[in-house]
């Protein structure tokens, strides 16, 4: 049913969101702007009951160097104050009953942006960094119900503010998403085959950094650390985002999934991680700490979830950073209200069993999103804990941004909602001179239970999952 004034809503019929993601990514034959697609592509009623598809954003935000620009031209304020203005600039009342995704700013916030929120060892930007925040601001929003298997246009008008030009613009923008949504699907480009991937840690260094973090950890200094190391390798000269995220995709569907194409910066993120969610007040966070692999063997499969969930070394981890997370939530939320409703539950992925917590509260009066995310902001789950003192160890034995990797990919709605994933399992592809280059990094929770040589084993183990995604027996 179609309301009066914007947003507008319609039902439209269902469709697979990663076909409509490919519908909606070209024009004409040729690629679109800011295509967006938050996937969940293991349709969890729980956890990844929505998919989110938005291209052509009406404004980009980003903050580079911590200076904000709103395309391209410098903001006034800090960055934070920055975005704040320009989301209270479009806000629009949640529709009840609706997607949890109504119209906002969707893309990326890398590990990186820890600064801006007073939350990082350095406060000069890196060499080889690229943006802080990226996110582009969108009008119109294609959301599936993947349980249901319902799929809705929310079409706002934005950025008209005279009623009558905003109502003129969300029905033209409604109607022709509606048509291209109907339009023949394009067939994928060429698929994505990597070269050699090199990482910035040799066996003997990575082993030497995580003793040293153990080091740390016996002298005091931290209880635990998440230590990375950060993989590359040339794809070619000309690439298909849609491509590569299928590949992607098929090799590791996640309930968290995602895919940004921006004409400088490709991200294809295949994260089982919830970072933070944000509704009508309420909060949740889902840190994931303790990870093995499957088995084809049902056997086998279920002896190793039940490892998982019997293994000290893991639930010592994950119960530290539900304390750790605890105290961010505190930060921001009413008192009494932070509660830890699951701790170290087991669930099955495609390929991995996790053990997963859950930690809620109930956002104090007068606080908003990015109150939330400076609370917070990066994932504990992903430095350690104590946080900065961890993020200071991090930073001083990676010797490297970790960007996009680790922060993480998300929406912040005009409505006020907001939900985020932890970015692992994602891949960075940029231009250089010599073509596309893809990275991405891969780690684990370093304890005084930690050994370094099956430290170093088990990141190759979760690194090997992405080179199969890039492998020529991965091409459709």
């Amino acid at each position: 049913m179609i309301q009066e004034p914007p947003p507008l809503v319609v039902e439209i019929a269902w469709q697979d969101p990663w076909r409509a993601a490919r519908r909606l990514a070209r024009r004409d034959g040729a690629p679109v702007p800011g295509l967006t697609f938050l996937d969940s592509a293991m349709r969890h009623p729980l956890l990844g009951r929505w998919s989110y598809v938005m291209a052509e954003p009406f404004g980009r935000f980003c903050v580079e160097a911590g200076v904000p620009r709103w395309d391209g031209v410098r903001e006034a304020g800090t960055p934070v104050e920055a975005l704040r203005a320009r989301l209270h600039a479009y806000a629009q009342p949640r529709l009840p009953g609706e997607a949890g995704f109504q119209a906002g700013a969707a893309g990326y916030i890398a590990y990186e942006a820890g600064r801006l929120f007073d939350r990082f060892p350095t406060t000069a930007p890196e060499p080889g960094e690229g943006p802080e925040i990226d996110l582009g601001f969108y009008d119109l929003v294609v959301a599936f119900d993947v349980v249901a298997e319902r799929a809705f246009i929310v079409s706002t008008g934005w950025p008209e503010t005279e009623p009558a030009r905003r109502a003129r613009r969300a029905r033209e923008r409604l109607a022709e998403a509606a048509e291209r949504l109907a339009a023949p699907e394009v067939p994928l480009g060429a698929a994505i085959i990597a070269g050699d991937w090199r990482s910035n840690f040799d066996a003997e260094r990575y082993k030497a950094a995580v003793a040293q973090v153990i080091a740390y950890i016996r002298a005091g200094d931290i209880f635990q650390a998440n230590f990375t190391q950060r993989f590359e390798a040339g794809i070619g000269e000309a690439i298909d985002p849609l491509a590569l995220y299928d590949q992607l995709r098929r090799a590791n569907p996640a309930t968290f999934a995602a895919l940004i194409a921006n004409e400088d910066r490709i991200i294809a993120s295949s994260s089982p991680e919830r970072f933070v969610k944000l509704v009508d007040g309420e909060v949740e966070t889902r840190p994931i700490k303790g990870t093995v692999p499957r088995s084809v063997e049902p056997t086998l499969d279920a002896f190793r979830g039940r490892e998982l969930t019997a293994s000290e070394k893991d639930r010592a981890e994950n119960v530290m950073i539900v304390d750790l997370l605890r105290n961010d939530l505190s930060r921001v939320c009413r008192p009494g209200t932070v509660k830890v409703p699951r701790l170290c539950g087991l669930e099955t992925y495609a390929n991995v069993h996790h053990l997963v917590s859950v930690v809620t509260g109930t956002l104090k009066e007068g606080h908003d999103g990015l109150d939330l995310m400076a609370a917070s902001f990066p994932g504990g789950s992903i430095t350690g804990a104590p946080k900065i003192r961890a993020m200071e160890i991090i930073h001083e034995l990676e010797q490297q941004p970790r960007g996009v990797y680790c922060g993480s990919i998300g929406y912040i709605g005009f409505d006020g909602t907001m939900d985020f994933n932890i970015a692992i399992r994602t891949v960075t592809v940029e231009k250089g001179r010599k073509g596309f280059t893809a990275s991405f990094g891969v780690g684990g929770g370093i304890t005084t239970l930690s050994d370094p040589a099956a430290e170093h084993a088990e990141s190759l183990t979760k690194a090997e999952r992405l080179f199969r995604a890039f492998q020529p027996e991965a091409a459709p």
